[in-house]
């Protein structure tokens, strides 16, 4: 009696099995038959806080979906320039604009340049004090605060440091250097007297005027330093060569209507041109200067 039950019982598990097995088959779907276009993730580097950053870029990023619709573009933004940077050299960006420090080093980390800002005398990093501080030359900075974005802000640290550098200050000694996170943090370091001296890049600077005059009135650009290729766009490159040229495309056509000229004003530039890595060749020789005399840096 017990072999038999022990039987039946073996039967009734395989049936049952075998209906479990039937009921969860899985079943699969191609991308085009859903009708759901991929998604592609792109990442600007922190020259605002998020809330503006968003509020600036939304709108060309709104074209890019509205220009290519095969596709569908995602603006993400970062905290600050250390989130930023681990998103963009582990390639979670399908297409990004660093700064042209960060455009030089994602080229080792699976990207390729396919564009940049224009009107590259902006790029260019200044040094902002309040006008009562009685600092009138370099050295009067020595034993003193100053603040920055972040380590890799190219315009808004490496440069004025460099500035600082080939004007007599061991940056590294002769002053305490603040990372605030954040452009206009540096701008309010200088403002709020936490630091004698801020360091940004024009555009912000040119922002913060506009958006806050009677604060920006209480401070004055003492020194500003050379300039170099502006901002780029890069594109990772297992992301098809007609989508990044769509891209490029349609980033360069903004300049070609008033409403693409008001969207990229309030980005305060006049236009995107097209780029390829070779241009950068001026930034990666800048950035061997600056890693050899100033403090060393991955590139």
């Amino acid at each position: 009696m017990m072999k038999w039950v022990v039987m039946l019982l073996a039967a009734l598990l395989m049936v049952a099995c075998g209906k479990q097995e039937a009921t969860y088959e899985p079943e699969f779907s191609s991308q085009a038959d859903s009708g759901v276009h991929k998604e592609y993730v792109v990442g600007i580097h922190p020259l605002h806080n998020p809330k503006r950053l968003v509020e600036v870029y939304g709108p060309i990023v709104d074209h890019l979906n509205a220009s290519i619709p095969q596709a569908h573009f995602r603006l993400e933004a970062s905290r600050n320039f250390e989130e930023f940077d681990k998103k963009l050299f582990s390639g979670y960006f399908d297409f990004a604009m660093p700064n042209p420090y960060q455009t030089v080093h994602s080229l080792t980390h699976g990207y390729r340049v396919f564009g940049k800002m224009g009107d590259d005398e902006l790029f260019r990093g200044i040094i902002l004090v309040r006008r009562d501080s009685g600092i009138h030359k370099v050295s009067d900075l020595k034993g003193k605060k100053v603040a920055y974005p972040a380590l890799s802000a190219l315009a808004a640290t490496m440069m004025p440091q460099y500035y600082l550098h080939t004007h007599g200050l061991d940056v590294n000694r002769d002053i305490e250097n603040l990372y605030v996170g954040s452009q206009e943090s540096s701008i309010m370091n200088v403002l709020r007297g936490h630091a004698a001296a801020g360091a940004t890049w024009l555009v912000p600077w040119l922002t913060f005027q506009q958006d806050h005059p009677e604060m920006a009135a209480q401070l004055e650009v003492k020194w500003q330093t050379e300039t170099l290729p502006n901002n780029g766009w890069v594109v990772r490159k297992d992301v098809p060569s007609e989508l990044a040229n769509a891209v490029g495309r349609a980033l360069v056509g903004l300049s070609a209507t008033a409403e693409g000229r008001a969207m990229v004003a309030r980005l305060g530039i006049t236009h995107f041109e097209p780029a390829t890595d070779e241009m950068y060749a001026q930034v990666r020789r800048y950035l061997e200067k600056f890693s050899a005399t100033v403090r060393h840096i991955e590139y």
